[in-house]
This record gives C-alpha cells, sequence and structure tokens, in this order.
C-alpha cells in the first residue's frame, strides 16, 4: 500500500491514494513535514517525546524547545550507538567485498587501454581539426577565398600535429625511463601497489555505459530496513484484518506523535482506523514484526486505554529483548529489601528497571509450563526474604527443587502434593487465618498515637511485641491445594479470606498456577488480587483470569508473547498502567547465596524461626555465624576473586554492627585465622590499565568451610550427639 504521512504540531495522518481527508493546515498547504526516516526527528514542534501519546485528541502539550528524547541520556546513547554500529556493518560489509569489486573493475581494463589510446592519438593528431578539413575538401565548389582558408587551416593543423608529436614523444620517452627506474628500484609491494591502482585507473575508465553498479547493495548489511512511516502503513496493510485495511484507504492512519528515539529503540503513537481496537495489533504481533522486517522480540505494540481503544503505542527495539544482555538483579550480591517499599524485580523492554511493592497487597502469577513462572515466585521470594522481618511461608506444590533454597529462611516450607504435604499446608492456612484476626484485635488496642491510620506501617512491623511484622505465604501451583478433595474447600475458604482481609494487617498471598482456569484461580481470589503478573498464556480466558476482566479486549495480551519471551509478562496493579517486564534471571546457584545473606541476615537480627531455625545449616560449632559464613554468603562463583576493600563493603552491608570500621589488613588477619591468606588480584580499568590490590579467593573460603566441618564431625564421637558431648564435658 503506498502512503503518504503529512505532520502538524497536533496530529499526523497517513492517508491512502485514494482518499483526499486531510488534518491541520499544514496538510491544506499540501506541505510535507513527515519524519520519512529515522533521522528526521521531530525538532520542530516542540513536542515533549517523553510523554508522547499522553495527550489526548484534543489535548495539547506544552511546547519545549529540545525535544524529550534529546533529554534523555539513554536514548541519545542508543541513537549514537546505532548510527555506529550500522556504519561498522556498513564498512564491514563492503570491507570483505572489495576483492570482488576490484574483480568487476579490472575485467573492463582492457577496454579502458584502448579507450586511452585512442584518447591519445586523437589529441595527438587533432582529428577534430582534421575532420574539418575533411568537410572543406569535399565541397563541390571553392572560391578563393575559401581555398585561402582552407590552405591557412590546413597549415596549422599540420604544425600543431607537428608539435604535439615532439611533445607526446618526449613525453613517451620520459614516462618511459621513470617507469623503468621505478620497476628496478621499488619493492615488490610498490610494484604490485601501482598495478593495481593502473589496473583500477584502466577498468574504471572502461567501463561500458548502462553496466551495473560495481559496488554490492547493501540493503541487508545493517541487518533491517529503515523503520518510516511508508514501513509502519504497509505493515499495518498487511496484518489481513479487513477493517484496518479499509480505514486505512477511508480515512488513514493518524500520529499523534512522529517516530522518535526511546531509549534503545523506536516510539510512535498512532490513533488507528475508527473501529478498530489496538488489541487486533496485537494480537497479530508476529505478522507486525514480519511487516516490519524486525525479529519478533523487537517489536512490541501497547494499547493506551487512558486514551482510547484506537489508540496504539508501537515501540521497536534495536535488538530482539530476548537476545539482549541481561541485567543483573541488583540485589544478587548486596542490599536488603523493605517490603514497604518498592524493590528491583528486572526492566522493561527499553531496558528501564521495573520495581513492586508487596506490601498491603496479593499477587498472582499464571503462565503455561516453561516460560518462567516459578523462577519469577522464586524472585519475588528472595526479594521478601532480605526483608528480616517478613515470615515466609513457601509451599511448592509441584514438587520440583525451585524453591529449596528458600527452605533456609521460611517460617513454614513443604515441597510435594502427598496427603501430608496438604494437610501440613492447610493447617498452616488456617494458623496464619487465625494470627489475621489477632492482628485486627492488636491494631484495634493500640492507641490513635501509635496506629493513626490503623494499619500495619513500618514502624510496628519492626517491633517483635506488636507481633505485627509481614508475612509471605507462596504458593507454587496452587490448584493442587484448592482441588484436592479432602483439604481442598478448607484451603480455598482460607485462602480466600487472606486475600480479602490479610493485605491490610501485613499478610501477602502469592499464587503461581500454570493452568489459569477458574478452578485453578476462585473468583473470590482473582477479584481481589491487585497485584497480576502474567507471562505466555494461550488464550484470552487465561488472560483474563490472570490479568483480569476485560484485559484482553483493552489489548493488555499474554498470548502475543513467544516462547523465547521466557521470564517476560505484563504486570498490573503497581503502576498506572500495565507494563511489559522482563524479569531479572536468578540461577540457582546465586538463589543459594541470596538465601544464604538473607539467613545470616536473619540470625544477626534474631528473626529466624519455624522451619529455617530447625535446619541444621551451619556447620560450625558456635551457633553464631563465623567469618566464613559471611564471606560465603557475600562472595559468588560468578566473581571468584574479589578485593579486600569490596568484600569488607560487602560485610558491612550484611552485618554492619560487626565489620564497620574494618580494613583490609583486619580482614586479612582474621581470615588467616581460618587458614586462608590473601592473593593478589588484577583488574582492568576504564582506561585498560591493570590494577593489582590484595584478596580473598572464593575456592579458598570453600576449602577453608569443609576442613573446619570435618574437623567438627571428627571431634563428635559416634553414636552421641554434639550437645550429649557438652553435657559430659
Amino acid at each position: 500500500m503506498d502512503a503518504d504521512l503529512t505532520t502538524t504540531p497536533d496530529t499526523d495522518t497517513v492517508t491512502g491514494p485514494d482518499t483526499d481527508r486531510t488534518s491541520g493546515p499544514d496538510m491544506a498547504a499540501g506541505t510535507d513535514t513527515s519524519p520519512d526516516t529515522l533521522d528526521d526527528l521531530d525538532a520542530d514542534t516542540g513536542a515533549d517525546m517523553t510523554s508522547a501519546g499522553s495527550r489526548g485528541r484534543t489535548g495539547r502539550d506544552v511546547p519545549s524547545v529540545v525535544p524529550g528524547w534529546l533529554r534523555d541520556r539513554e536514548a541519545v546513547t542508543g541513537l549514537v550507538r546505532e548510527k555506529v554500529h550500522r556504519t561498522a556493518r556498513l564498512s564491514v560489509f563492503h570491507a570483505v567485498r572489495v576483492p570482488l569489486y576490484w574483480l568487476r573493475v579490472a575485467q573492463w581494463s582492457p577496454r579502458g587501454l584502448a579507450r586511452g589510446t585512442r584518447a591519445v592519438y586523437d589529441w595527438v593528431t587533432d582529428t577534430r581539426s582534421r575532420a574539418v578539413l575533411r568537410s572543406l575538401a569535399g565541397l563541390s565548389s571553392i572560391g578563393a577565398q575559401e581555398g585561402t582558408a582552407y590552405r591557412n587551416v590546413q597549415e596549422a593543423w599540420r604544425e600543431r600535429v607537428r608539435l604535439r608529436l615532439i611533445v607526446s614523444g618526449v613525453a613517451g620517452l620520459v614516462l618511459s625511463a621513470a617507469v623503468a627506474v621505478g620497476v628496478m628500484s621499488a619493492t615488490t609491494q610498490v610494484r604490485a601497489l601501482v598495478a593495481l591502482v593502473l589496473v583500477s585507473v584502466l577498468g574504471w575508465a572502461g567501463r561500458p555505459d548502462g553496466a551495473a553498479p560495481v559496488v554490492s547493495a547493501a540493503g541487508n548489511a545493517a541487518g533491517t530496513p529503515r523503520l518510516d512511516t511508508a514501513l509502519i502503513a504497509s505493515a499495518l496493510d498487511a496484518l489481513g484484518i479487513a477493517a484496518l485495511t479499509r480505514g486505512l484507504k477511508e480515512e488513514g492512519l493518524t500520529a499523534v506523535s512522529p517516530i522518535h528515539r526511546d531509549g534503545p529503540g523506536w516510539r510512535v503513537d498512532l490513533d488507528l482506523p475508527r473501529g478498530v481496537p489496538a488489541g487486533d495489533v496485537i494480537e497479530r504481533r508476529d505478522r507486525l514484526a514480519a511487516g516490519l522486517r524486525r525479529p519478533l522480540a523487537c517489536v512490541w505494540p501497547d494499547a493506551d486505554p487512558d486514551a482510547h481503544e484506537a489508540r496504539l503505542r508501537l515501540w521497536v527495539g534495536d535488538r530482539p529483548l530476548s537476545k539482549a544482555k541481561p541485567k543483573p538483579w541488583p540485589l544478587a550480591q548486596r542490599g536488603a529489601v523493605d517490603l514497604f517499599a518498592p524493590f528491583p524485580i528486572g526492566t522493561d523492554p527499553r531496558g528501564r528497571a521495573v520495581t513492586l511493592t508487596l506490601m498491603f497487597a496479593s499477587m498472582l502469577v499464571g503462565a503455561v509450563p516453561r516460560m518462567g513462572k516459578t523462577f519469577t515466585l522464586r524472585l519475588f521470594l528472595l526479594a521478601a526474604a532480605l526483608d528480616v522481618r517478613a515470615e515466609l511461608h513457601v509451599y511448592d506444590l509441584k514438587g520440583g527443587a525451585d524453591l529449596r533454597p528458600l527452605g533456609t529462611v521460611a517460617h513454614r516450607f513443604r515441597i510435594g502434593d502427598d496427603t501430608e504435604d496438604l494437610a501440613y499446608l492447610a493447617a498452616d492456612i488456617a494458623d496464619v487465618k487465625a494470627d489475621m484476626t489477632r492482628r485486627y484485635k492488636t491494631i484495634r488496642s493500640l492507641p490513635e498515637k501509635i496506629c493513626p491510620e490503623g494499619k500495619v506501617t513500618p514502624t510496628l512491623a519492626a517491633q517483635k511485641r506488636f507481633g505485627l511484622h509481614p508475612v509471605v505465604v507462596a504458593i507454587d501451583e496452587c490448584q493442587i491445594g484448592f482441588e484436592d478433595p479432602e483439604y481442598g474447600k478448607q484451603i480455598e475458604a482460607d485462602i480466600t479470606d487472606l486475600v480479602k482481609r490479610g493485605p491490610a494487617v501485613g499478610i501477602i498471598v502469592l499464587l503461581a498456577t500454570q493452568r489459569p482456569d477458574a478452578k485453578s484461580i476462585p473468583t473470590g481470589i482473582s477479584a481481589n488480587a491487585v497485584l497480576r503478573f502474567c507471562l505466555k498464556v494461550m488464550g484470552h480466558t487465561a488472560n483474563d483470569l490472570v490479568l483480569g476482566t476485560g484485559a484482553y479486549k483493552a489489548g493488555i495480551r499474554a498470548t502475543m508473547f513467544a516462547r523465547s519471551d521466557r521470564g517476560t509478562g505484563y504486570l498490573i496493579g503497581e503502576g498506572d498502567e500495565p507494563a511489559i517486564v522482563q524479569t531479572s534471571y536468578v540461577d540457582a546457584t546465586t538463589a543459594k547465596t541470596v538465601a544464604a545473606r538473607a539467613r545470616a541476615a536473619r540470625l544477626a537480627a534474631g528473626t529466624l524461626t519455624g522451619y529455617a531455625a530447625d535446619l541444621d545449616a551451619t556447620p560450625d560449632v558456635d551457633d553464631a555465624p563465623t567469618l566464613l559464613d559471611d564471606l560465603a554468603a557475600v562472595m559468588n562463583p560468578a566473581e571468584p576473586k574479589v578485593w579486600s576493600e569490596d568484600l569488607i563493603a560487602r560485610l558491612v552491608d550484611l552485618r554492619p554492627a560487626t565489620y564497620t570500621g574494618w580494613t583490609p589488613a583486619d580482614l586479612g588477619n582474621n581470615a588467616a585465622a581460618y587458614g586462608i591468606r590473601t592473593v593478589q588480584i588484577g583488574r582492568r580499568d576504564s582506561a585498560g590499565k591493570v590494577i593489582n590490590r590484595r584478596g580473598l579467593a572464593l575456592p579458598d573460603v570453600l576449602s577453608a568451610q569443609r576442613d573446619r566441618t570435618t574437623e567438627h564431625a571428627q571431634d563428635v564421637e559416634p553414636g552421641s550427639t554434639e550437645s550429649d558431648q557438652d553435657k559430659a564435658a
């Protein structure tokens, strides 16, 4: 479909060839001010691109001298990166084809030599004058005056040819001598270079008229075609939506904002033709990506329900989201969490950090199998574990091992779906429900000065005497518990009550299922869960059960995600608008490290209770964690050697009262007590200079831990426990 985009400060309209409709004064004047390519960014209209698409059809943004994308550092760096990347690929594309280009030119060198020889001959013999003489000599009648002129021209021609013969002869001798001297004195490389240049010049001079271009077309060198208005219009026309195709021809496509830089990609906000909801385009994301000639993971259409149902926000990334370098979870190595405040869980398609606040809300997580549902739930639980006040009740009814690291910090913990497991779950949920009643009574009894709003606050949660600390109940594959013939009804009723009344008193329920249907997510739960996270699902029913009724119709469709979009889903309830989030990937090793750090912090705070407190997870003689435990908690296999200064910073973050004020010498001396020696560690700075400092190696720390465990086991006599020996002593 042929289409043009004309731009006004208010709206842009893509119109088909069969329509005369226009919009705005510029269109009436026939002026095309559209950004036909990626380079034609909107610098004249003054639109603030950071809020592009947020205005209504009748609204108007406050003019800005500098476009919003130019004030976005990430957008500018992304633009420069894209330009450099494109230029580099084009350069490499042509560089590897230079031999082919030379061969194409070299085949014309004989023709070029013939043309050069002919040109020299024509100059020396003055063929133009000779042609004039021949024309005069061919006249049938010639007078005396004309005869005199003929003789004069002939004499002048002879003198000119004689002079040119002398000049050409001398020049030929000089050139021959120079060539002979050059050939004898020059190196082989210089002679070869001169020959290449000479053949190239002769070949270029002998290029036939109408010959094919020497340089190959580099349209695919940059990987994808430029994103322009014509490409977007043709891609929408190719979606196979009859109403959209008809609307594009009759009324065109209105662009609320021009194509502009938005993070590591490009964005344009569009108003689709009347009667075409944005959801219809979103559902055909794969066809849209095919029309735009982009990988599926680069194209992210989104609806803007705050405007109207036909508003489409199209974001096209420079590289696929699934192939982009994942950003590490900021809490993987250090840091604590306050469940009353947002904590990071991942990034959106443009790479911006996305946060989540679990306090005062319950959450549903849904997806088809193998899309990252359990890993996502584990990420949220690891964050909750880093809040030492939080009491974790973790259940994996699937029976896998993904949630096993949480056992070292959980107050209640169970893996499996046997009868005893479900009985354990039912009893625990009943206890949490009873505790919810106690919490409401406690809040009612508190004076207004302490609890003015009648709800749990961070100050109240930190005071153990009130028992109002956060409680996080997480159940993976919750449908197994709800459908159990013996305990299912009780579990469903108690969980429903906790979802409805628990958040106000600090009880958080996280439910995950890979079978989102009415039985897996009862209505009482789905209607009261504030937070929703939906990875890939297969149909609109499952989509709305997880994200809420009407989400699919509004264009919020998790059905558009591909199998390569593991860990990517729609998050609803955290912000004003739904957000596409790629959750941070935390592998099993990192999960164990985070759980160990959380356990150490809970031991120090005295909040390790229940199941985790009964575990014999620490092999040391003393119950209190040692430097070895803390080093193992703050070090990671991904970084086996760490400078002493960095280790001290992590230790202070883990246990401030113990390690504040430590120096590298203190760390080295204390580590030496366990047989660990500091090693020299070299790193390169931003300038490429190697910096050497002393530090510790994780293998040495783990080896020292194993040695202490072996020594401790040998000290305990066979058949007796450590406590028995202590009593005997």
